[in-house]
């Protein structure tokens, strides 16, 4: 009883701090001004998801103290989101070049990998794959790139708070479910209600953006729960890679045709498949709603079925990724005309 009421006070935090930071991107001027790239037509403050930092970050310390949290994956996860959210923070509140942004998200990748304690093997259709260091760089790849896509991601009212909410929530139950005596499944489950509090303040119409300390921290959080569980049970890899493929393979499908067409894939667009839904839709809500729908009663159920054993990992991602990428097709992901 006590932990549910620890999990609805990161909640009521979350909120609350969410309510000052509107307050502040007001007073500072925090504003997003809608452009021809925005998917939002009204004026609107960001820097709301400096909220699920804070709120998220104490918690961790107060599970540390508690032992339900080993000092490595503290060190991990406090550390890596720290040093991600005040770069975002920053950014902001200014500019950052692309380039130190980036350098720093490597920095933070590496340094919650190696206390981590690397990358896990891996396990696909019965065999074991131990890549060593080839294994520590990819990982370090993956993580950046999940970063940077939930930056990318951002772009509509909701869209990124109810993702993590339900990625979060699904990857809880997944660990509980392959390893019930384990503690791995609370970060996720806080992580959720503090990006729940945030929600609040940014469903649709948003009245305060996250920005990107939020988007930043959420991402690189993600691909670290990911590794994490992983090394609990391999299978539980492929399992986050199903939760998140939403956001993974829109982003991923729209860097790489921007790319093929020697655009700056760092450069704002609105070409993300999300994006063109909601125009042609006319209203970020529906969209919002579909990923969730999708993430619930779509990927849920086949992650369940790796978390338990049921289904081969490489199988499962297969099987959920094939209808998502040709929903990105019928959304112009990366297309020119999506513009």
């Amino acid at each position: 009883m006590i932990f549910w009421w620890f999990l609805a006070l990161t909640s009521a935090v979350s909120w609350a701090l969410t309510g000052f930071l509107y307050r502040y991107a007001l007073a500072k001027n925090l504003i997003d001004i809608p452009n021809e790239r925005s998917s939002h037509s009204v004026p609107t403050p960001r820097g709301g998801g400096v909220a699920i930092v804070v709120s998220f970050l104490a918690v961790l310390a107060i599970l540390n103290s508690m032992e339900l949290l080993s000092t490595p994956v503290f060190l991990a996860l406090g550390g890596a989101g720290f040093a991600v959210a005040v770069t975002g923070f920053l950014d902001d509140h200014g500019h950052i070049a692309a380039r130190w942004r980036l350098l720093v998200h490597f920095c933070a990748s590496v340094w919650g990998l190696y206390w981590l304690g690397g990358f896990p093997p891996l396990a696909a259709f019965g065999y074991w794959l131990d890549l060593g260091w080839f294994g520590y760089l990819g990982a370090t790849v993956y993580i950046v790139w999940l970063l940077n896509l939930y930056n990318f991601m951002d772009g509509i009212d909701g869209l990124a708070g109810l993702e993590a909410i339900t990625a979060c929530c699904s990857g809880a139950l997944m660990v509980w479910l392959a390893a019930p005596d384990s503690t791995a499944w609370m970060p996720p489950a806080f992580l959720a209600t503090a990006a729940l509090g945030f929600l609040v303040w940014n469903l649709p119409p948003a009245r305060i953006f996250m920005g990107d300390a939020g988007s930043g921290f959420l991402g690189i959080m993600l691909g670290l729960f990911s590794v994490q569980a992983a090394w609990i049970a391999p299978r539980l890899l492929w399992v986050w890679l199903i939760l998140l493929a939403v956001f993974i393979v829109d982003a991923t499908v729209t860097l790489s045709r921007r790319v093929w067409r020697g655009e700056k894939f760092y450069e704002a667009h609105r070409s993300h498949a999300y994006q063109y839904a909601a125009r042609i839709l006319g209203a970020h809500r529906p969209v919002t709603v579909a990923v969730c729908v999708i993430n619930v009663f779509w990927l849920l159920p086949l992650a369940s079925l790796v978390a338990v054993d049921k289904l081969d990992g490489i199988a499962g991602l297969m099987v959920a990724y094939l209808p998502l990428l040709w929903l990105a097709y019928r959304y112009k992901a990366g297309d020119r005309q999506a513009q």
